[in-house]
This record gives structure tokens, sequence and C-alpha cells, in this order.
């Protein structure tokens, strides 16, 4: 079962987030979400290092590896777990307390808060059959001193989000304000052509998910030329397979995206696979 408390901010069960905190005022800050199995991250390693990576990036000195595992050994105690039981973490980092105006302080103390949620439900039909995206109206502004991070502000994906409501839509596409293919409001997107397997440039905006630097890692085992390219939807829309990547879901084949459809196939069933047990 899950234990009854589902946050901790700062290692307590009982501080609150004060109104001057700058992730609250200016979204100041980062976040991940990974699996939590048996009381434990799954890819702890990777999750951790991208936190650094993207606290770096907005000049946030990231609390220790050993401080957050204590805080997720608080928030899920193995004991209340039964075997095998899979939950959801999201770790936040924001730059903490401020005054007033844009500029940070010049000391600052980090906040950091862990939640706690059930596993999403995936439909058996997403892993047999794959999925179908909505096209997004909605574009990603070009910033590349964002690029790649998981900063706090996500009204791009929210508006984008907001433009479906069908049940048999998994996600959305989108795209920059250049046509590019950039990602889905909650996954990263891989297209196969041939014996190559490409995932859109994230240089000048978007999130580089963990899974996605795992799925470029694993060219050997897949037997596929990994690279990162701009790729136009046209380029997209004609590759033999997609498949779409997160840190819950693993990999799901993308069966259509509007008109254009495609058969189904292997290849996210074998990173997930790889994933999972490799």
């Amino acid at each position: 079962m899950i234990h009854q408390r589902t946050s901790l901010i700062n290692g307590s069960f009982d501080q609150v987030i004060s109104a001057a905190d700058r992730g609250f005022t200016y979204g100041d800050g980062v976040f991940r979400t990974m699996k939590i199995r048996d009381g434990q991250p799954i890819s702890w390693p990777f999750h951790y290092q991208k936190l650094v990576a993207d606290c770096a990036v907005i000049g946030i000195v990231c609390p220790s590896a050993e401080l957050l595992m204590s805080d997720i050994q608080q928030l899920f105690p193995i004991e209340e777990f039964d075997n095998g039981e899979v939950s959801v973490a999201k770790i936040i980092i924001t730059r903490g307390e401020g005054e007033r105006g844009y500029a940070p302080p010049a000391v600052t103390i980090p906040t950091r808060v862990l939640i706690k949620s059930s596993m999403p439900t995936y439909l058996d039909a997403h892993y047999l059959s794959g999925v179908r995206l909505h096209l997004c109206d909605t574009r990603l502004a070009l910033q590349p001193k964002l690029a790649g991070i998981k900063h706090l502000n996500r009204l791009e994906n929210i508006l984008a989000r907001m433009e479906w409501r069908e049940e048999s839509i998994f996600d959305g596409l989108m795209m920059d304000m250049q046509s590019n293919v950039i990602e889905c409001t909650m996954s990263n997107i891989f297209a196969r052509v041939g014996s190559h397997l490409y995932t859109p440039d994230l240089s000048q905006c978007g999130v580089a998910g963990i899974t996605r630097q795992r799925i470029l890692g694993l060219e050997s085992l897949l037997g596929l030329n990994c690279s990162e390219v701009r790729i136009t939807l046209p380029e997209l829309l004609s590759a033999d397979e997609v498949i779409v990547c997160n840190s819950l879901y693993g990999a799901f084949q993308v069966t259509a995206i509007g008109n254009q459809t495609w058969e189904q196939q292997s290849l996210a069933s074998t990173i997930r696979n790889i994933l999972t047990h490799g």
C-alpha cells in the first residue's frame, strides 16, 4: 500500500512552502519525476545527474544525493510497500526564498520538495497496439539558455495539453516556432528511418528526459545508428517507425498522428525490455 503521507518539504512532514519561495513566485526551479519500486528510485543515477545539471544551468546548488535519498526513504519506507509495488516520486528544487523582484538574492537556501503519487494507469492497448498523438497548435518558444532542462515554467505544455479531450489520444506532438518537431507534452520522441534512429535536436528548446538519454546509449543493443537532428513534421510522418518515451512508461510505439498511421512494429517493446532488464 502507499504510505499515507504524500509530501515532504526540506526533509520535514510539517514544513510548508513560503509565499516568498521563488519556485512559487517565479517558477525559479527544476524538477524530476521517477518511478519508485519497493521504496527505491528507478534509474536514480541518471535522474540525480540530470537534476544536478539542470540546477547548474540556472545557478542553483543542488542538494546532495545522500540528502535526497534520505528524503526518499522517509516518504517511501520500504516496509510500507508490497513486493514489486510501483509508485511515483516528483522532486522539486527551487532557489528558495527571496524578496520581491526578479534579481535573486546573493545567498539563497534551496527548497527541496518530494511528492508521492500513484503510478498512472496505462492501458494494455498502449503496450500491445501503440498510441495516437494529437498535433498541437501550441508552439514551443526558442530559448537556448533553458533548452533541455526541466524547469518549473511549463505553461506551453499546459496550453498544448488543453487542446484535446479525446480519451483515444495519448499525448500531443509539439513543434517549435520554426516548425521543427521537438517533443510531446509529457514525452520525448524518436523516429526510425531504416537503420537510423533519430530524436529531435533540443539545443533551442524542449526537455531532454533521462529515458531519451538512455535510449541514445542503446545503439549497439538495438543495432541502430542513434543521433540528435533537426526533424521536420513531413520527415517525422515519413519515418518507418515512431516511438515516444518517458521515465514512467518507458516507450510506446506511435500508430497515428492525425491521418498518418503506422502498422504495429517491435522497436518500442524491444526498448522497454532493455530498459527494464538490460
